[in-house]
């Protein structure tokens, strides 16, 4: 009996139209880097949605979990030099 093998998983991130970011929009399975963004494509922006597509196999990918929240991001916390409070933004810089 031969064995069966699956095809990697990929995720899928698609840039719209109207958006600055790529967004997480699914997941397929593919045999190739070139076959996930051809599929990628054909299954998510069928109407045209994107302008962009980022397919990448799902064991690539790190993550940090809900859990770790408060010890990952809480360090930040006390540095308020991170956070744009100290100057005005100019009403016509767009996206920022």
């Amino acid at each position: 009996m031969t064995e069966r093998r699956e095809w990697p998983l990929y995720e899928v991130f698609v840039r719209g139209k109207r958006g600055l970011n790529h967004v997480h929009v699914g997941s397929l399975h593919a045999a190739d880097d070139p076959s996930a963004l051809r599929n990628a494509r054909d299954v998510y922006t069928r109407r045209n949605e994107g302008v962009s597509i980022w397919v990448v196999r799902a064991e690539a990918i790190t993550a940090s979990s809900p859990d770790e929240k408060d010890p990952l991001f809480g360090p930040s916390g006390d540095k308020v030099y991170r956070h744009p409070t100290f100057y005005s933004i100019p009403g016509d810089v767009p996206h920022l």
